[in-house]
């Protein structure tokens, strides 16, 4: 059992956070044991089919045989959403003992794995080209792996922390920390994780806890070393929903929107076109369309822009998206 002593100044500075690279570490779970991760398969098969097969056998062997993460590569957020960039950068400064260490501790009672066995050692290689390749690898993964579904992700994670925020403020902390899950305990101010590998009490000591949603978390999960500050990683609500397909558009939406007409000239934007043009193509008489245009204009969903004697409407980034998504 792993527990935290929070005191009032801990409860009062008790904030969430979305962490990327949490997520990236979370991932190779996934990768490395699909079993315990059957929501993710889809996505699984598609990154094992694109994925360097050295790179891969290099992120796995980053994670324990127990599924243990290096502390030193899954940060505490420092603000609400750090970028990947952001948080990489604090992973070039680990300190070389504290790269040991957290490598040790992951592969704990195991030895390391042939990957890491020999530039781990004392005497190795520098730790540092060991941190600049893990942090180039780990960002390589990122790109292919997470980068195309993150907006996706973010927003289920952010519809995690809106739920876990509504209850702190109407149940308090007692009501937050029930319902993360059964080996997550409150009581006269210590937070109890359960079935844990380690077993330390940490102090809080004003630093506050770091409340992090993971959409690949089977259980609650806090940092290996009691060294390390506050911080709670746990499964975050609706992954359920992560890879369900779009649902079909409809056609009608956007017509229910702006009408018929504002929508078939939206439609014909999707490259520039002058105003008498677009009444050919519609048979219908320039200063119609003139109308029209002039209400898409202020709305914000066409541009314009000045040809010699002509002006060329054209879609904005807004109008496509609304027209793309009808």
């Amino acid at each position: 059992m792993i527990s935290f002593l929070l005191d009032v100044e801990d409860l009062a500075d008790t904030r969430f956070a979305i962490s990327p690279l949490r997520e990236v570490m979370g991932s190779l779970r996934a990768l490395r044991a699909p079993a315990l991760f059957p929501l993710h398969v889809p996505w699984r098969r598609s990154v094992l089919a694109r994925l360097d097969p050295a790179d891969a056998r290099l992120l796995t062997a980053l994670v324990g045989e127990n599924l243990a993460l290096p502390d030193f590569l899954t940060p505490r957020p420092t603000t609400f959403a750090p970028t990947i960039e952001d948080q990489l950068t604090v992973v070039r400064t680990t300190p070389e003992h504290v790269v040991r260490r957290d490598l040790y501790a992951a592969h704990a009672p195991r030895p390391l794995p042939d990957a890491l066995r020999q530039i781990a050692a004392p005497g190795a290689a520098p730790v540092a080209e060991l941190l600049e390749e893990t942090c180039e690898l780990l960002l390589r993964y990122w790109e292919l792996a997470l980068l195309p579904h993150w907006p996706r992700m973010r927003l289920v994670l952010e519809a995690d922390i809106t739920h876990r925020a509504r209850q702190l403020a109407t149940g308090g902390a007692r009501l937050l920390f029930s319902d993360l899950r059964r080996n997550v305990r409150w009581r006269d101010g210590v937070l109890r994780v359960d079935r844990m590998i380690g077993r330390h009490q940490v102090d809080g000591s004003g630093r506050g806890l770091r409340l992090v949603p993971s959409l690949f978390a089977h259980k609650p999960a806090p940092p290996l070393s009691a060294d390390e500050p506050p911080m709670l990683a746990y499964p975050g609500r609706g992954a359920a929903t992560l890879w369900e397909p779009a649902p079909d558009p409809d056609t009608s939406a956007l017509s229910a929107l702006l009408g018929a007409p504002r929508t078939t000239v939206l439609r014909l934007l999707a490259e520039p076109l002058p105003t008498v043009e677009i009444a050919r193509l519609l048979g219908v008489t320039p200063s119609a369309v003139s109308q029209h245009l002039k209400v898409l204009h202020t709305t914000g969903l066409v541009t314009r822009a000045r040809d010699g004697r002509r002006v060329l409407y054209r879609r904005s980034p807004l109008g496509d998206r609304l027209a793309v998504g009808a």
